[in-house]
């Protein structure tokens, strides 16, 4: 009985010395994002939680208007939103402090939009929108800016 009860012990302190030693640490894998339309740099950034300039530089983006479908970017210690939209790539969009559409004809820009996302959003060719509004360089829209609704009357 004595036997036992030493092996018990002895098996106990081995357990525990073995699930007590440090493990070796991983090396988490580095993380990348292949642009898809509609997306930004600045959306980018906040579904990684990272600094959008800092995601700028790293991927030596000069200017973060410039990205495009394809493009993969580097993460720099990012990690991704744990609550994606269920069933769909581009989770649902954040609340705008006011609507963006301000009457069924038109759409106000709001900060962090693309051409191709609101024409996403509005079921229509971002060239289409581009070419209704003239817009000339689908990068050149700005915060504010009404763009009209093609087929609206």
């Amino acid at each position: 009985m004595r036997n036992l009860l030493i092996l018990c012990l002895v098996v106990l302190v081995a357990f525990l010395l073995v699930a007590a030693s440090p493990s070796k640490a991983s090396a988490a894998s580095p993380t990348y994002h292949v642009v898809q339309p509609g997306q930004n740099l600045s959306w980018i950034a906040s579904w990684y939680h990272v600094d959008m300039w800092t995601l700028a530089r790293v991927n030596g983006v000069l200017n973060p208007n410039y990205i495009y479908v394809g493009q993969v970017l580097f993460i720099p210690g990012g990690y991704p939103n744990p609550y994606p939209c269920p069933g769909c790539w581009y989770p649902a969009p954040k609340p705008h402090p006011y609507p963006g559409p301000i009457y069924r004809c038109a759409y106000r820009v709001q900060y962090g939009d693309t051409m191709s996302g609101i024409a996403w959003r509005l079921g229509m060719d971002p060239w289409t929108l581009a070419r209704y509004n003239g817009v000339y360089n689908m990068n050149w829209i700005y915060a504010g800016q009404v763009l009209r609704v093609p087929g609206c009357y």
